[in-house]
């Protein structure tokens, strides 16, 4: 390593902001109907993960209940600059699913960190 770039990097930088990203978490429960198998079961949350799933913000998975067919549990984090931005932006989500998803959310369990 040159002189000059231990001395930049021993000097560090006053001036850049310190940023704290926020964390979302939004964990819903669903009730399924009528699937007679995983990929049945699949096609209905086809929508969550091809519309999230691609949010630069967010992160979907199915976190639990994986081989039930009359059940799911899916998590979505979202990562932003202040906690009221993560809780609007999991509400807009939230309703998004409501109207897109066709399941029924039993419960809805949110934390923001």
């Amino acid at each position: 390593m040159s002189e000059a770039l231990r001395k930049l990097l021993n000097q560090g930088n006053p001036q850049q902001p310190v940023i704290t990203p926020h964390v979302g978490i939004l964990t819903l429960h669903f009730q399924l109907y009528g699937c007679e198998d995983l990929k049945a079961k699949r096609k209905v949350f086809t929508a969550l993960k091809a519309v999230w799933g691609k949010e630069p913000d967010l992160a979907v998975a199915e976190t639990a209940d994986q081989d039930a067919l009359d059940c799911a549990t899916w998590t979505i984090a979202a990562l932003g600059g202040t906690s009221q931005q993560i809780s609007q932006r999991l509400d807009q989500i939230e309703k998004a699913i409501q109207e897109r998803v066709d399941a029924a959310i039993l419960d809805v369990h949110r934390e923001i960190l």
